[in-house]
């Protein structure tokens, strides 16, 4: 069962593991999330709860928005993100944090990219060019021939074009958990993560290597430990077949 948390990127730095590797992790602060609701099979015909964090102003809510936190008893907050199935137990008014992660956890990393304003076919699509010699005239960053000539005559949908670049959402998948600091609610995630700093994104169990699965496991062991098993199950077949 997926677990998540709402967050925003800090910025990003290196540390040091126990073996004096450095490490490039992305700094992120993931509460407190505040649980606004939980939704059960029986009240809303699906398992979920509702997280919200960081404070907001209730002048600055809509009022549908604002009436379902008062509903709920909770406090305003600037964003709200529904985990379907969570697999910690909490009631309306709990907090959860950094701590429901631990090192060597994998996890995925939802937000939303850079802008990068309107960008050509070069850099938006990494598109080759034309040529810079050989009588080629005004060609060294356009895209070429985007149409046919007699059928169909027009220019096929999803033809890749000059246009706006970035600000989307992305998903950066099975990045590792290389701290947690439960006192200051923050995660050290080794690798980049999607968006500007001060950007909201979203932390939540790894889907390809969920927590406590054989899979994750094996990937956070050490590389002379899966040597070593290797090893042995060769030994054992070897014996066998003797």
């Amino acid at each position: 069962m997926p677990i998540g948390l709402l967050g925003k990127k800090l910025g990003q730095t290196r540390v040091y593991d126990s073996k004096g590797v450095l490490i490039p992790v992305t700094v992120v602060a993931v509460g407190p999330n505040r649980v606004i609701q939980v939704k059960t099979q029986e009240s809303d015909g699906y398992n979920s709860v509702q997280l919200g964090f960081d404070d907001q102003k209730e002048s600055r809510l809509t009022k549908p928005l604002l009436g379902h936190m008062k509903k709920h008893n909770a406090a305003p907050v600037k964003r709200i993100k529904e985990f379907r199935d969570f697999s910690i137990e909490v009631k309306s008014g709990d907090t959860v944090g950094a701590n429901i992660f631990a090192v060597g956890d994998f996890v995925d990393a939802i937000g939303v990219t850079k802008g990068r304003g309107f960008e050509g076919v070069m850099k938006r699509h990494n598109f080759r060019g034309g040529d810079a010699t050989h009588g080629a005239k005004g060609w060294r960053r356009r895209s070429g021939a985007i149409g046919q000539r007699l059928f169909p005559g027009t220019v096929m949908r999803g033809m890749k074009m000059p246009g706006h670049m970035g600000q989307v959402q992305r998903t950066t998948q099975n990045l590792q958990v290389v701290q947690v600091r439960e006192s200051e609610n923050i995660l050290l995630i080794k690798g980049a993560i999607p968006g500007s700093n001060d950007d909201y994104v979203i932390i939540r169990e790894a889907k390809k290597l969920p927590k406590g699965s054989q899979r994750a496991k094996l990937r956070f062991e050490p590389v002379s430990a899966v040597k070593a098993k290797s090893a042995g199950v060769a030994a054992k077949a070897a014996a066998k077949k003797k």
